[in-house]
């Protein structure tokens, strides 16, 4: 994915965390023009058809303005007015039909391209590195995929059908007034500045506030979907009131920003309405002089006098929607500065030919604070199954985020295999079938495959208890499933995926004592053959494995297999003597 140089925007205020980037202007643009690549000539073709649309419609003021002249010179008669009045209705219907026909085009042209740019933001967030998206806050992606999407989508109604209309109605009437006498539209290029100006000072402020007002949704996104998340934490330490503070200063800070945007609209408002007075009153004067030297006729002023009008009815319908138009913009900005991220090959962990892992004093912290991982020098041999362990805050989990490549180090380097999976304490039913679930890890697996995996982590009972067995709906609204039963879920997916190395971040702590040793036997079956790192919470399951390392303080402290380490005497043996006592 090429770089893309982009303005970083804060999405959670309360935690300083750095937002994902917002693309500029000329970014926005390149990457819409990438995406409407399949449909320019359908583009083309909305051009023209609103072009020849918009000249029809110009029919009724000439139409008018010639029945003027002929009402003052006195030679308008019955059959004149009939065939005139024929004119302009079938001109209306006919500039109806075709500007109808044009904004249907453009509208599915517009959903096209949003669909396309969904589909880019969804699946380039996929890739991304874990720790660009855990630094910037998941309510900020969530935001952007959720509320940016809709803000666009719609947009649609609102703003296709005025922008069409006004685009093709400008450059029309403009032209209408240079053919019907040059110094009308004169009159009216010589008021085109204070627009200009009102524009020039909208687009100079308006994207910053609306990229604003945008960006105070994302950090109030974020507090609520975290306060959600935490919710029994929230609880369990008496943080309601906290957390509801915070949501409401987010949710106000939202509400001030929207207050700006809409001030800024009003000072537009005010220009534009200067524009559209000194407009009117420049044709009027420039009509009056000519008629007044025989240059033009009452009833091409009319005609003059209608076209401005025309003119100015559309920009005043664009004036209306400018509010949702920029707010549109402001989230497609957002859209493509997730689409465009630039990370380098230094954001991904070196990806070795075999399925060795290597760390090369490796140092870690999360942002600005203390080292979590300290000069850490590891190598995993192909094949071998290395346990760590430890006390709380030892460092466990954060050494399986760096061989894992969901957390990169600050210093050092480590190399792994290119297919790595990895389970976590918490792991996660789909909304979907039971086969869904599994194929996720391997599109192409058959039944027989699936019932293969099951078989192998000793979950094929899970298919007794379902109603429609491999068809059956989990997840959300879905058949319900045990904590052990998602894991064993979860190991059947992993095993599914053939990794070549494996972390088990205590993936099989949450299901309790009552089924540990069918969970431990269903993760060797995963692990079997593979280079293996398990964070045990069980040292049971930590005494099976070829190497034991033990961490304090983000540093390896003993390692050793379990014998050695025992025999030793030390900070493993104490851990061990410990969990047999409360066997």
């Amino acid at each position: 994915m090429s770089g893309a140089s982009a303005v970083p925007e804060t999405a959670a205020s309360d935690a300083g965390l750095p937002g994902l980037p917002v693309a500029s202007g000329r970014e926005t643009v390149r990457e819409v023009w990438r995406l409407s690549h399949g449909y320019r000539l359908r583009l083309a073709a909305t051009g023209v058809l609103g072009i020849v649309s918009t000249g029809v419609d110009l029919i009724v003021p000439g139409a008018i303005g010639f029945l003027v002249d002929r009402v003052q010179a006195g030679t308008a008669d019955l059959a004149t007015v009939l065939t005139v009045t024929v004119v302009m209705a079938l001109s209306a219907v006919l500039g109806a039909a075709g500007t109808a026909l044009t904004i249907v085009l453009a509208t599915r042209v517009y959903h096209a391209i949003l669909a396309a740019l969904r589909e880019q933001l969804v699946g380039h967030a996929m890739t991304l590195p874990q720790h660009l998206v855990e630094r910037a806050g998941t309510g900020d992606l969530i935001s952007r995929s959720s509320d940016d999407v809709t803000a666009v989508a719609d947009a649609a109604p609102a703003v296709i059908p005025v922008l069409t209309v006004t685009a093709f109605t400008i450059v029309v009437s403009l032209g209408g007034l240079a053919a019907l006498e040059w110094p009308y539209a004169a009159a009216f290029a010589v008021v085109l500045p204070v627009y200009v100006l009102a524009v020039r000072w909208y687009l100079r402020i308006g994207p910053g506030v609306y990229r604003t007002e945008r960006t105070a949704m994302s950090a109030r996104a974020q507090q609520i979907l975290e306060s959600q998340r935490g919710y029994a934490t929230v609880l369990g330490f008496g943080l309601a009131e906290r957390r509801h503070r915070a949501v409401m200063t987010d949710s106000w800070r939202v509400a001030g920003q929207s207050l700006r945007a809409r001030t800024v609209l009003s000072m537009l408002n005010a220009r534009l309405n200067l524009g559209e007075c000194l407009s009117l009153a420049a044709v009027l004067v420039v009509g009056f002089v000519l008629i007044d030297h025989n240059a033009s006729t009452v009833g091409g002023a009319t005609t003059a006098m209608l076209l401005v009008l025309r003119l100015l009815g559309p920009v005043n319908q664009l004036l209306l929607v400018i509010d949702t138009l920029q707010s549109a913009l402001a989230s497609v900005s957002r859209m493509i500065g997730v689409v465009t991220i630039p990370f380098s090959a230094s954001d991904v962990p070196a990806r070795a030919a075999s399925t060795a892992v290597q760390l090369d004093e490796v140092s870690f912290r999360y942002g600005e604070g203390p080292r979590v991982l300290d000069d850490i020098t590891l190598d995993i041999p192909s094949g071998q199954r290395v346990a760590v362990v430890g006390v709380s805050g030892a460092g466990k989990t954060t050494l399986a985020g760096v061989v894992a490549g969901t957390h990169l180090p600050e210093a050092g380097k480590v190399t792994r295999p290119s297919r790595t999976a990895m389970i976590t304490q918490e792991v996660h039913v789909f909304a979907g079938t039971l086969r869904d679930n599994l194929t996720l890890a391997a599109p192409g697996a058959t039944d027989r495959d699936l019932h293969a995996a099951l078989e192998a982590t000793g979950a094929a009972s899970i298919l007794d208890v379902l109603p429609d067995r491999l068809d059956t709906l989990l997840g959300v609204g879905g058949h319900p499933l045990t904590d052990a039963q998602a894991q064993q879920l979860a190991l059947a997916r992993l095993l599914l995926t053939d990794a070549d190395l494996v972390i088990l971040d205590e993936a099989t702590a949450e299901a309790g004592s009552t089924y540990a040793g069918q969970l431990d036997r269903a993760a060797d079956a995963v692990l079997a053959g593979r280079t293996a790192v398990v964070v045990a919470h069980r040292l049971s399951q930590a005494a099976t494995c070829d190497r034991i390392m033990v961490m304090e303080h983000g540093r390896i402290i003993e390692t050793g297999t379990h014998g050695e380490l025992v025999d030793a005497g030390g900070v493993y043996a104490g851990l061990w003597t410990a969990w047999e006592a409360a066997q």
